[in-house]
């Protein structure tokens, strides 16, 4: 099968929808049955260096056209088909983001990971906010497949965007393959939050909570935030520099990802205090390494963990003080948390994610073979 998809999202940095379609792309390849084509498109980034060595039997292509030109025209226009862009045909189109990717023949694939942009459009920005919340639901009803990454957004998709159950498929994120074994818990280490800071991934929410743990505990570990900013994120680092706070968090912007085993593994808890998560990759990745994981009990979160990690609401930052407290000081609780939290990991892979991937292509061509007798 010929399959492009593209890739943009994981040109500039690998969060989220970049990982996943990086991941998925690598293990289609691996399996050597598909032909698989990358098309990214930018006018001032390019493809990393070592790409072709992390994605081997990947066909490349990197156009430099304006990110925001492109997503007008594909998005409003649905020109140029994306033949024109990757040259070739092709049996299968795959957009990582819920917008069809423009084909003259193939299948079209869209992945959805979360509807945020419309329950809180205020969060978003750019293309975000003046296409997705718009456009999401005709091109769901034109897709030949709809992806989502977990049973929660599999509802919101039903729900909001009215359809069927049928028509869509679950297909996960998986754990990372760490290059050492999980280590020990650090009760040396810090506090570490993980993600793009904007507004729903609730960081003013933490800082707060941490503030109210050093006042509990003056020596608790420090908190280490890591993540680029997002484009609607100016004010979410808003009261790191607070008196009471000042030389005790770490801002390390984002961190690559031949970096990040080390940045899990040295770490006393994850947090992650989102409003709303499609799945929350961070606590997956952590929980893989070892580390115990206290996440907010919203979005996809509670099943993503199911009952490995500590659960509060986000709203509640007392909460949230009161269980990085007792990670900080009960280690045989921490240690009880980081081994539920191993054997809940294992039961993600990327082999999976990209097993049920291939299935849903194979659906994808023949709704779409049907369409076009019909």
């Amino acid at each position: 099968m010929r399959i492009v998809i593209d890739y943009r999202p994981a040109l500039r940095s690998r969060t989220g929808v970049g990982e996943h379609i990086h991941q998925v792309a690598r293990e289609l390849a691996r399996s050597g049955g598909d032909e698989i084509t990358l098309v990214s498109s930018s006018w001032k980034d390019r493809l990393p260096a070592n790409i072709s060595a992390e994605l081997p039997r990947v066909r490349l292509v990197d156009r430099r056209i304006p990110v925001s030109a492109l997503n007008l025209a594909w998005h409003r226009l649905q020109w140029p088909p994306v033949e024109a862009i990757a040259g070739g045909e092709y049996d299968v189109a795959h957009s990582p983001h819920p917008l069809l990717l423009p084909s003259r023949s193939a299948a079209q694939v869209i992945t959805i990971h979360d509807l945020d942009f419309l329950s809180h459009p205020e969060r978003t920005s750019a293309e975000i906010h003046r296409d997705y919340p718009a456009l999401v639901k005709m091109h769901a009803e034109r897709a030949d497949a709809i992806i989502v990454v977990s049973r929660f957004v599999a509802g919101e998709v039903q729900q909001r965007l009215g359809v069927p159950a049928g028509r869509i498929s679950v297909s996960m994120n998986g754990a990372p393959e760490w290059a050492t074994p999980p280590a020990a818990v650090d009760a040396g280490g810090y506090i570490l939050f993980v993600g793009t800071l904007e507004p729903r991934k609730n960081v003013g929410g933490l800082l707060k909570a941490y503030g109210r743990l050093l006042a509990r505990m003056p020596h608790a570990p420090k908190l280490v935030i890591a993540g680029r900013r997002g484009e609607n994120g100016a004010g979410t680092l808003h009261g790191m520099d607070e008196a009471t706070l000042a030389g005790h968090i770490d801002y390390l912007g984002y961190v690559e990802p031949d970096q990040r085993e080390s940045l899990y593994k040295h770490a006393q808890v994850l947090v992650l205090p989102s409003f709303d998560e499609g799945f929350g990759i961070p606590a997956l990745e952590a929980m893989a390494a070892g580390v115990p994981v206290i996440v907010a009990n919203r979005g996809a979160l509670p099943e993503v963990v199911d009952d490995a990690a500590v659960l509060f609401t986000p709203t509640d930052p007392d909460a949230l003080a009161h269980a990085l407290s007792r990670l900080a000081t009960d280690d045989a609780w921490a240690l009880e948390r980081a081994a539920a939290g191993l054997r809940r990991a294992r039961a993600y892979t990327w082999d999976a994610a990209a097993r049920a991937l291939g299935r849903i292509y194979d659906d994808a061509v023949a709704h779409r073979t049907r369409r076009a007798a019909a």
